[in-house]
């Protein structure tokens, strides 16, 4: 990153300026996002022990939910420290901090992105070739998506960081997100950023639409195998099943098409941050909640955990 001076100063930092417009909820919003926030890790981490602890959940549909569980807890640990801070008092963050956050946020949303598709297949399996699921998503089959979801989110982010960080900055320096964006910070930048900006769009299409698409035609599939059943206990497991995915799938890829594909669509820098706070605080609440009390086995895992322990 070039750093370039305005006058005799030089840009070194940014300014994330968050909801600085109602200054007077800020102690509120302190109090509720900090709350949320210890609520994330706790719930996230109790589905990463149950998962563990719990020899009949070491399943590939479990093994999915566990990283996810576990990319909800860093990602939305990546922005939600300076988020909180930024209700206190101004948070500034180095030009290097800016762009790291950038990257481990960026990295580990798109890496859900294909884990969500991941699982969307792994139920399309299950509930369409029962006799050949274990076959067809054996363990080695399961750990080699599990990390080639990791890594694709670190490379195609990379790539969107390393063109960002050729753009010139020589202020303003104030970033109207509580977290360092790609449309915020781009637009800060004093040199041309349409290459960073043209990639970055190609590169959100695949990522959002690809994975998307792959989700629907599962689910559709899925759809008629189910419909097919008589009606009865096992249409209602299968469906059942999918719910809670599907419930995570609308929230995290609505706002994110609506951030990354079609920005145009929001007109209001308030409306923004509100799609932003879906993603990145909404959906990881929901998660821990939504596969808890949605699904049998990790709540009886869970029951038994605790039961142990006050024991």
């Amino acid at each position: 990153m070039e750093i370039v001076p305005t006058g005799n100063e030089t840009i070194t930092e940014f300014v994330l300026l968050g909801f600085y417009d109602i200054p007077e909820l800020h102690f509120l919003f302190f109090i509720v996002f900090t709350a949320v926030y210890v609520f994330i890790i706790i719930g996230n981490m109790l589905i990463i022990v149950a998962v563990v602890s719990s020899q009949r959940l070491h399943k590939p549909m479990y093994i999915f939910l566990v990283n996810l569980s576990f990319l909800e807890i860093l990602y939305t640990s990546t922005v939600m420290p300076k988020m909180l801070e930024g209700f206190l008092q101004e948070a500034t963050i180095s030009v290097a901090g800016c762009l790291l956050q950038f990257f481990i946020f960026g990295s580990l949303a798109t890496a859900e992105c294909l884990l969500l598709a991941v699982m969307a297949y792994d139920r399309y399996l299950a509930i369409c070739y029962p006799l050949h699921y274990p076959l067809l998503m054996g363990p080695r089959r399961c750990m080699g998506l599990v990390v080639t979801t990791w890594l694709s989110g670190f490379m195609v982010d990379g790539l969107v960081v390393a063109l960002v960080a050729q753009l010139r900055f020589c202020g303003p320096n104030h970033i109207d997100q509580f977290y360092c964006d790609f449309m915020p910070l781009v637009g800060l930048a004093c040199s041309d950023p349409r290459v960073a900006q043209v990639t970055t769009l190609i590169l959100s299409v695949f990522c959002l639409t690809v994975p998307f698409g792959l989700i629907l035609t599962s689910y559709a599939r899925i759809a008629m195998a189910v419909l097919r059943v008589p009606a009865g206990a096992s249409r209602r497991k299968a469906f059942s099943t999918c719910s809670s995915h599907l419930a995570v799938v609308t929230t995290f890829y609505g706002t994110l098409m609506i951030l990354y594909v079609a920005p145009s669509a929001v007109h209001s820098r308030h409306l923004s941050k509100v799609f932003s706070l879906l993603y990145t605080v909404v959906t990881p609440l929901f998660n821990p909640v939504i596969y808890t009390l949605r699904n049998k086995a990790v709540h009886q895992a869970l029951r038994k955990i605790l039961c142990i322990k006050q024991t």
